[in-house]
């Protein structure tokens, strides 16, 4: 079986990884552009590129699938299946309808749920205790194709986006090998999704990064998971010279009820001594672990307040 894969991120890397260790057929890899990062915006190849080059696969990274000028190509690989995984871009119908075999794809949710471009940090942000890897047929629409099989993954409550990602990771490629295996043996169900629970998870912008301490603190503690450890959650010090403060690690001091005194606005650090930085939340207190400061590195709660980086009365907006 000639199989043709699509992804970037190290999430799609592992699955690849796992395709190649399973000894497939892997006719060509494709995958985006490289892309300038860091300080010197070196123009750095992506995961998935890094793994196909050095296991000796062929790497396509065209600019566009709009105009069709990679149709030529998937012609003469002739896969007889494309396997997906975090790509980036929107398949055109030339694509998923090519293979005789389909085109599957490794979505990191429990579909129909959190369909979209950001599942992971969308369930983390909803408080979900799980979620999983859905293996599914391609079609036209937003993940909305028939679903092969399901692998589930648990999310403990100090779980951060970083730790979920790398456990479905591991999930997608073992789910990826499990619907593999049925579509060689000739009876990969196509089970329809309920198209009425369907929720969509949307593209992390700025307004989700920022801190809103009118909310209640068990939210603001969910958002700081998802968004940990990038692109991280902030908020700004509000003193004469505002300062950006990203927060990666947090807890909940208390997970329900108001703030121990009405008066104290939210945003407001309550304490700042002892280790402990707690902040006044539209309910509940929220309590800074690890944080950076603009300009600084990341620090415990303990260096931020033995630098009097920050004080009991300062307020986070």
């Amino acid at each position: 079986m000639k199989i043709l894969y699509m992804g970037t991120p190290d999430f799609a890397a592992r699955i690849l990884f796992s395709l190649i260790e399973a000894g497939e057929d892997i006719v060509g890899v494709v995958t985006q552009a490289d892309k300038p990062q860091g300080r010197g915006y070196v123009l750095t190849p992506s995961p998935v590129k890094k793994l196909a080059t050095e296991h000796g696969l062929p790497v396509f990274q065209p600019d566009t699938l709009k105009d069709g000028a990679f149709e030529k190509t998937l012609h003469e690989l002739t896969p007889d299946l494309i396997i997906v995984a975090a790509y980036g871009k929107i398949l055109p119908p030339y694509i998923i309808n090519y293979p005789p075999l389909g085109c599957i794809n490794a979505h990191a949710s429990l579909l129909p749920k959190y369909r979209g471009a950001a599942p992971i940090q969308r369930a983390i942000m909803e408080g979900e205790t799980e979620t999983g890897i859905t293996a599914m047929y391609m079609d036209e629409g937003l993940d909305t194709g028939d679903m092969i099989l399901q692998h589930k993954v648990s999310i403990a409550p100090e779980d951060h986006f970083g730790v979920v990602h790398d456990k479905l990771a591991e999930a997608g490629a073992a789910a990826i090998l499990d619907a593999l295996a049925l579509i060689k043996k000739g009876y990969a169900p196509r089970t329809p999704q309920n198209h009425s629970a369907a929720t969509y998870a949307a593209k992390i912008t700025d307004d989700d990064m920022k801190l809103d301490f009118s909310l209640p603190a068990v939210k603001l503690h969910n958002n700081i998971r998802a968004l940990s450890p990038v692109p991280g959650a902030y908020a700004y010090i509000a003193k004469d010279k505002p300062k950006l403060i990203k927060i990666y690690v947090s807890s909940v001091y208390s997970d329900g009820g108001s703030n121990t005194n009405p008066d104290i606005a939210p945003g407001t650090v309550i304490k700042a001594a002892r280790g402990v930085i707690s902040v006044a939340c539209g309910e509940g207190m929220l309590n800074i672990i690890e944080a950076q400061l603009e300009g600084s590195r990341r620090m415990t709660a303990s260096d931020l307040i033995n630098g009097r980086r920050i004080r009991e009365g300062d307020i986070l907006k």
